[in-house]
């Protein structure tokens, strides 16, 4: 396998591998990973769709890309993504799956078009005080100071962030910053999360620095994602003939350990309630996706709390990847993620409004018509003085196919659910999900004598708490996450948010794509590149570009800086004088 960028790669076919001779394909897990690595090895791989095995232990695909409409509960969504233009796996297979809503097209094509006759972007990003806006004015709010934290941080080597937390990296000024707050909401980062991961996301997504605080660096699906991604490759997947096996729980996958190799030999699974396995040989591909992040998640409803049903570490996913781990330390260190659910949970919740009695409140802080079809929020709406840290959002409605017309199906979470409410005064954690509702009307600054009528009959509203939401974010070194494909293994890949790749950032769709992607074409040899991760952290524009931003607009010999640092800077400024830096220091307007 091999990285490439350009169009040059990037619009070739390769031809059928001639390792792909004879070749089966088990997929373990039904995720956005394992779906796509089931794309690859039929596009570029030629391995016949009917040799190809999807064992999911729940009842549908998807994985953490869910959408349902629960017969008891009403709409559930645990979670949202968000897209962007450089997810360069990401697109390089979605340009070859059939849209189910436009003819003709591919799921590219139609996301695109979505997206230029409707662009992303907020109008108001954050609130205080019931529904005010907090005017953070697109502002990053960084001091001199906080602004050379972030700086050493982007500059540091992995190595010296192994381990480390983000707060031993920042001091409470950055912390009091609107990038901060923009930051930790956007990406769910915690100040006890990984250091380096923080870094890894600044150097992925540099380029949309200037996007961050109206939220126009982002991208979104028609529906729901379950039905706008997941479904249209479930349907892509079919018609080729590849076998979907349902209520299938793999525990094990054995390795015969040989001089110079790795090869999986048996799988071990239960099927009904009863221990099987099945034997393998090298033409037995295996992959398998390793945790997951909404692994033991617990749903409530409008009248009653979720309970979670976990402790650390337990779960069908995590367990697996323990009994892989336990047989060569190739295979990662799931400890490191699934080991504190105290510090990697945190709850979110769907809520429905039956009427248009709140949509008012909602329209009133978007600045937007929430029944227009168009973009609603733009992104999450964070209530700054929220004791939950809340954050909410309305996407393009309707948000589910079958959604009825003059319903709005919008999302809530909570970085803090064990703090008491501002209303409520009870944890999160504790509350029903006609409690959270009040909490997020009071955010929005409903009077408080129609709180509690409105959201127990203008809206229904399922909680969710995930332990595992965040465990990929938790702080860990080299050899934790094991290789997509590890050294010496020639029939088996490890796939999805827990597998290792250079430069990319997980909790994105565009990571399980990749190392779905980097899986086939390693173990196939595929002729081809794997676009490599867009370099804008390598690029002195964006680089640039991201500094004008970040300094909301100061000059460079503005900033208060240490002696040492005013010296090299005046003494680089005068060598730059007259020449192409000093023409792009002035266009970016740091001089």
């Amino acid at each position: 396998m091999h990285y490439s960028n350009g169009n040059y790669e990037a619009f070739a076919r390769p031809r059928t591998p001639k390792k792909a001779e004879g070749k089966s394909a088990w997929l373990v897990g039904g995720g956005l990973a394992s779906l796509s690595a089931a794309a690859f090895l039929i596009r570029d791989g030629g391995i016949p769709g009917e040799r190809i095995h999807i064992l999911e232990e729940s009842p549908l695909p998807g994985g953490a890309c869910d959408g349902i409409l629960d017969p008891q509960l009403g709409f559930v969504i645990r979670g949202g993504r968000e897209m962007e233009d450089h997810y360069e796996c990401l697109w390089d297979l979605y340009r070859s799956i059939p849209s189910l809503e436009v003819e003709n097209a591919s799921v590219l094509d139609e996301f695109y078009w979505l997206n230029k006759d409707d662009p992303n972007f907020s109008l108001n990003r954050a609130t205080l005080n019931q529904g005010e806006s907090a005017e953070t004015g697109n502002r990053f709010g960084l001091s001199d100071a906080a602004a050379l934290e972030l700086m050493a941080l982007f500059f540091a080597k992995d190595e010296d962030l192994y381990n480390k937390t983000i707060d031993e990296v920042f001091s409470d000024e950055f912390y009091a910053s609107n990038f901060w707050l923009y930051w930790q909401t956007m990406f769910a980062f915690e100040k006890w999360h990984s250091a380096l991961e923080m870094k890894l996301y600044l150097h992925r997504f540099l380029h949309h620095i200037g996007g961050l605080p109206d939220l126009s660096a982002l991208k979104f699906t028609r529906f729901n994602q379950y039905e706008s991604l997941i479904l249209p490759l479930v349907e892509y997947l079919k018609k080729e003939g590849v076998q979907f096996e349902y209520g299938i729980k793999v525990t094990n996958v054995l390795f015969h350990f040989l001089p110079g190799k790795k090869v999986a030999h048996r799988l071990e699974f239960v099927q009904n309630g009863q221990p099987r396995s099945r034997e393998l040989d090298e033409n037995d591909l295996v992959f398998v996706t390793n945790g997951s992040c909404t692994e033991g998640a617990a749903l409530g409803s409008n009248d009653e709390a979720p309970r979670l049903a976990v402790e650390n570490g337990q779960g069908s996913s995590w367990e697996l990847w323990k009994n892989l781990a336990v047989q060569n330390p190739a295979f990662g260190n799931p400890g490191a993620f699934c080991s504190d659910i105290q510090a990697t949970k945190w709850e979110s919740a769907t809520v429905t409004l039956l009427d248009d009695r709140i949509a008012s409140y909602v329209q009133k802080i978007c600045h937007r018509d929430p029944y227009s079809g168009r973009v609603v929020t733009g992104g999450i709406v964070t209530a700054k003085d929220s004791a939950w840290l809340m954050s909410w959002t309305f996407n393009r409605q309707p948000h589910f196919k079958a959604q009825p017309a003059g319903q709005l199906v919008g999302w809530i979470y909570g970085l803090s659910p064990d703090e008491p409410g501002d209303y409520v005064g009870k944890p999160m954690a504790e509350c029903t999900g006609a409690e959270i509702c009040m909490e997020w009307l009071y955010h929005l600054g409903v009077p408080e004598n129609e709180i509690e009528l409105l959201a127990r009959e203008a809206a229904s509203t399922v909680p969710c708490m995930m332990p595992y939401v965040t465990a990929f974010f938790m702080p860990r070194a080299a050899g934790d996450r094991p290789q997509v494909v590890p050294e010496g293994c020639v029939n088996f890949a490890f796939l999805g948010q827990f597998a290792e790749t250079r430069r990319d950032t997980i909790f994105t769709t565009e990571y399980s794509v990749r190392t779905a992607m980097q899986a086939v074409y390693t173990l196939l040899d595929v002729e081809r590149g794997v676009p490599e991760v867009f370099g804008s952290a390598y690029d002195l524009r964006c680089l640039l570009n991201a500094t004008h931003y970040l300094l909301d607009g100061r000059k460079l010999t503005d900033m208060k800086l240490p002696l040492p640092y005013k010296l090299a800077l005046h003494a680089g400024l005068d060598k730059f004088r007259g020449t192409v830096l000093e023409e792009l220091l002035a266009r970016y307007q740091l001089i």
